[in-house]
């Protein structure tokens, strides 16, 4: 009888052991395929075109306010794509490792929750959403909007939905498992209200011209990084599999 709690109590290390050797980027396979295509592109742009062709390409594959302030037949076909695929382009190599290292960080939890279909239509949504948001408050705006930020913000607002579990911190290997909080109880977890507070003091100093990030990354479009988690945050109960609990987790 007395070898029970000891067997039970092994078996608990055992768990607690496997989940400490996993490693930081045992990342789902979605996931690697997404930064595998994000790179290539930005090889293609950057290395493998002439200077008309990058600019024909980026032009055609980038989102412009300008686009949607005018009738749609004078302005071609890009108006279909673009709404997605500026996500898909990066301006430099600060830009594109930004991107992926926070996409590494907050994708990771929402693929292994949600599986690669509702993801990729997750990044369709949610880019789309970010670019309108930014042409907004831009309307007839003929700058270029590109990068995959949106996206990573609308990941980062799913996340506080679920991967921060009460009492702890931001748990990137096993937040898929934990109960998706309501929105308003997302809000009574004060690790999520901390993060987002500071995410959002972030994007709007931006906003008012302080440089939080390296020069070379250029204009950052802190309005399409809010819509993008607005989206996120909002709506991620639509893409979510997993029905919702009001039962905390048992912490180890």
């Amino acid at each position: 009888m007395d070898d029970e709690p000891d067997k039970a109590e092994e078996r608990q290390e055992t768990e607690e052991g496997d989940k400490r050797s996993q490693p930081v980027f045992n990342l789902p396979r979605s996931l690697v395929v997404t930064l595998a295509l994000l790179a290539g592109i930005y090889v293609i742009q950057e290395y493998l075109l002439d200077e008309d062709a990058r600019a024909y390409f980026i032009v055609n594959l980038a989102f412009t306010p300008l686009r949607y302030a005018y009738p749609l037949a004078e302005q071609g076909f890009a108006w279909l794509w673009t709404p997605v695929t500026y996500s898909l382009l990066h301006g430099s190599i600060e830009h594109i490792l930004f991107n992926a290292l926070w996409l590494m960080a907050f994708g990771a939890p929402v693929v292994r929750r949600i599986g690669t279909f509702r993801y990729v239509v997750f990044w369709i949504l949610s880019a789309v959403v970010s670019a309108f948001f930014h042409a907004l408050l831009n309307w007839g705006n003929e700058t270029l909007l590109i990068g995959a930020s949106g996206v990573v913000s609308a990941l980062m607002g799913a996340a506080c939905r679920f991967a921060f579990p009460p009492r702890r911190g931001y748990d990137r290997t096993h937040g898929h498992l934990y109960p998706r909080q309501s929105i308003l109880g997302a809000f009574r977890n004060r690790t999520v209200v901390i993060f987002t507070a500071m995410w959002l003091i972030g994007n709007l100093l931006i906003a008012f011209g302080v440089t939080l990030f390296g020069a070379d990354m250029g204009p950052i479009a802190w309005d399409a990084h809010i819509g993008g988690f607005l989206f996120g945050f909002l709506l991620f109960g639509f893409f979510d599999p997993v029905p919702p609990s009001r039962m905390p987790l048992t912490q180890p």
